[in-house]
């Protein structure tokens, strides 16, 4: 595993984490040797999570962009996103560690959800940190952590959002590290978590280069996905980065605007800095302190980026593109309206870049990652008005 993307990644946290992320370097070692945990995850991914996902292939939105869209329909894992596969492979890793009890944090609350869901299965407490703000425009997801058994801890300091969940999330586990497995949802965090997190996201990848070579006889000419902390991105480029010919795209929260404060995009806008306990892309002030953010989705409302993203970025591998609130909504309504699909707000944004940006992908191959289903998003869709727009729609027809 590596300890450095380029100059990205490392472990800046405090002594006391030391040892503990030295533990668990070395006994995620051992579990990926352990044929009896392997299988446990190997039948959970399969039998329970619903893997592998279908490749979809979108024939009415390709039409309309003039273009051949597959998506990779991580929406129809079982509790609606990619995240499961890395919460079931971090919780079976932590009982292999002898851990009794999870903190996690979430943003848009499918972290959270899959954290809870692989809690209750495997019988694992399970204590959830979510900020104020995305609790209140993500309620359906933090009901869905309560009847699951998690405890959501509500944190009204700070952003309210992400960066502040993960903040309490890594105070509590300071405080419990002998009983407490940390279960970060994305490649973000101190080494080793990144490698961990993309190792159990890894699944997205293998099975995409797979379908789509026995579908098509030969591999896309682009892959695209969202990046916040970037962890569903990861998942599918790790099956392509290889294939120097496949042009990889990481889409930002561009937000309202690029303007500071008003956006999320921090390989796009951001510099190096440190935060939570790594190197990496950051947006910051002209003082150094980390800015405020927004997006329109909660998953993506987040500082920083994972260090690997950065050294892609760096290397030039991935090209990393933003889209903005208002394109993300044309692309949520797209999808829904011309293949029945309701997008996670998080992966409208790749469907708002594919159509403001469809002159590119011409008569293109693409594999769009669909990270997660939109339901969870409904409310603040409601809540901008686009529901009225659509009733006028029909009220006119």
């Amino acid at each position: 595993m590596k300890r450095y993307f380029g100059i990205y990644g490392g472990q800046f946290v405090s002594e006391t984490l030391i040892r503990v992320l030295k533990e668990l370097e070395e006994a995620f070692r051992e579990f990926k040797k352990d044929k009896k945990a392997n299988e446990e995850l190997k039948n959970y991914l399969k039998n329970y999570a619903g893997r592998p996902t279908p490749l979809y292939f979108a024939k009415n939105l390709s039409s309309s962009l003039n273009t051949r869209i597959f998506i990779k329909r991580e929406d129809l894992l079982h509790s609606g996103a990619h995240k499961l596969n890395n919460t079931l492979g971090q919780i079976i890793l932590a009982k292999f560690m002898g851990k009794k009890r999870i903190v996690a944090e979430t943003g848009a609350g499918q972290h959270g959800v899959a954290t809870a869901t692989a809690a209750a299965l495997l019988g694992m407490e399970c204590v959830v940190y979510m900020g104020k703000k995305d609790a209140e425009r993500q309620r359906p997801n933090l009901l869905r952590m309560k009847l699951l058994g998690a405890e959501v801890r509500i944190v009204n300091k700070g952003s309210m959002t992400l960066k502040s969940a993960i903040n309490e999330a890594l105070r509590d586990w300071v405080k419990n590290v002998k009983t407490t497995h940390y279960l970060i949802g994305s490649v973000v965090g101190p080494y080793p978590f990144p490698s961990i997190v993309a190792y159990f996201q890894s699944v997205i990848g293998k099975e995409a280069k797979r379908q789509i070579l026995k579908m098509e006889g030969a591999l896309p000419d682009s892959v695209i996905a969202c990046v916040g902390g970037g962890s569903n991105a990861i998942g599918i480029f790790s099956g392509f980065i290889n294939d120097k010919n496949v042009e990889l795209y990481g889409i930002e929260a561009g937000g309202e605007s690029l303007e500071l404060g008003k956006h999320s995009a921090a390989l796009t806008k951001g510099r190096v800095g440190i935060l939570h306990g790594a190197i990496s892309y950051l947006l910051q002030d002209e003082f150094g302190q980390i800015s405020k953010v927004h997006s329109i989705s909660a998953g993506l409302d987040y500082p920083g980026v994972g260090p690997q993203h950065s050294y892609l970025k760096d290397t030039g591998r991935v090209k990393y593109d933003v889209c903005f609130d208002k394109e993300a909504i044309e692309g949520f309504k797209l999808l829904s309206r011309l293949e029945g699909i309701i997008p996670a707000l998080e992966s409208s944004h790749v469907l708002g870049y594919l159509i403001k940006n469809k002159h590119k992908f011409q008569n293109k191959t693409i594999i769009v990652n669909l990270s997660g289903r939109g339901d969870k998003d409904l409310p603040i869709i409601e809540n901008i008005g686009l529901f009225d727009d659509i009733n006028k729609q029909l009220v006119n027809l």
